[in-house]
């Protein structure tokens, strides 16, 4: 979990502990394996993934606005090789104003 923290703490100083938790738990299995662990911005079957079952089920926002949202994650992180998918999960929620619903 500390990882993971420290990891969103590079994007977003006052991220709170148990938003991460719950990004951790939500996505539970899939952070098993390195791949599955791991967001591509140049994967656009990856990135529909991410806005039909993150922002649109869990977060209740479609379309364009959650395109955009996701679109401005990948630009964030453009530096980092390896897009931690709890951070980038993360940083979706905080730039659709969600991180309280969750």
């Amino acid at each position: 979990m500390a990882d993971y923290l420290a990891d969103v703490k590079k994007y977003d100083a006052s991220a709170n502990a148990d938003v991460v938790n719950k990004i951790v738990k939500h996505l539970g299995i899939a952070l098993r394996n390195r791949d599955s662990s791991l967001v591509s911005c140049q994967d656009a079957k990856e990135l529909g993934r991410v806005r039909d079952n993150w922002a649109a089920k869990k977060l209740g926002v479609e379309g364009a606005k959650a395109d955009s949202a996701i679109e401005k994650v990948c630009q964030t992180m453009s530096a980092d090789n390896t897009k931690s998918r709890v951070t980038f999960y993360y940083l979706v929620a905080k730039q659709l104003d969600k991180l309280g619903a969750l």
